[in-house]
């Protein structure tokens, strides 16, 4: 299929970027890689009479470093990540995740930010992003603000963010040389989104320990409990005891979501804890 006809504009600054979309009655979408917009558009899943490609503006596609944080642009392509452009916040990680999406020919296009702001249950950047406790800058009409991402996705394709704000930058704050991460997702066949996804991330030196499971059909879910026993006995949690969390989370999984979802975390942890 084709998709519904659209006017497409490329601004040169953030404030024009932001004036675009703002004029609702043109139906605005904001596109970065487009390697899950350009699907919808084809589908006609989504029918905007405007794109504004953000992947221009100056500093998106930028990567920092500081003392305390890597802050990574939302138009970092998911190739650039992969092939270690950006420094590790915690070794290994952020290669493994982005290393592990779709083909190299969607990860050359993809953007982190573009990612986030899709909010797809089944992304792998929602998951990871809030295992490492990262935080989201955007900045709209009122100036810039942060986000911390998890309290960024409100459910399936929903974000905390405005119509007219637009996602600059991701900031993951660097662990010690003693943090341990699993990251385990279990797919059909390679490329495909993600039935269930687990992430693990613990630093004794930060006194944290996060536990995450993703592809639930809506946002991640952080399990504090989970996080909790395996901080006190340094060891995985048996797969039995983990699915009844999982069954108590409040959460509309079948049980054969949960036993994904709690293979997929026992691995995490189990690759993490190895590790160790």
């Amino acid at each position: 299929m084709k998709p519904s006809p659209f006017e497409i504009s490329r601004p040169g600054t953030l404030d024009a970027a932001r004036e675009a979309l703002r004029d609702e009655a043109h139906g605005t979408k904001v596109i970065s890689g487009g390697q899950s917009l350009g699907p919808m558009l084809n589908l006609r899943l989504a029918r905007p009479s405007r794109l504004v490609d953000v992947t221009g503006l100056p500093g998106l596609a930028e990567i920092r470093k500081t003392e305390t944080h890597v802050e990574i642009g939302a138009a970092v392509t998911h190739a650039r990540i992969e092939d270690g452009e950006v420094p590790d916040p915690i070794p290994g990680m952020l290669r493994h995740v982005a290393a592990g999406i779709a083909y190299r020919a969607v990860r050359n296009r993809g953007t982190i930010g573009g990612s986030l702001c899709h909010a797809d249950p089944a992304a792998d950047w929602v998951t990871a992003m809030i295992a490492l406790d990262a935080v989201l800058v955007v900045r709209g009409g009122g100036g810039a603000r942060e986000i911390p991402m998890s309290g960024f996705m409100l459910g399936a394709y929903r974000t905390a963010m405005k119509d007219d704000e637009i996602l600059t930058t991701v900031r993951i704050p660097r662990y010690s040389d003693q943090a341990r991460w699993g990251y385990y997702k279990i797919c059909r066949k390679v490329g495909e989104f993600a039935d269930a996804i687990a992430a693990f991330v613990a630093d004794p030196e930060r006194r944290t320990c996060r536990v995450v499971f993703g592809s639930t059909s809506g946002a991640p879910f952080v399990s504090t409990e989970l996080a909790r026993q395996i901080a006190t006995t340094g060891a995985a949690v048996p797969l039995d005891a983990v699915k009844s969390v999982l069954r108590d989370s409040g959460l509309n999984l079948s049980e054969v979501k949960i036993h994904q979802l709690a293979i997929a975390h026992s691995r995490a942890v189990t690759e993490a804890l190895s590790d160790a």
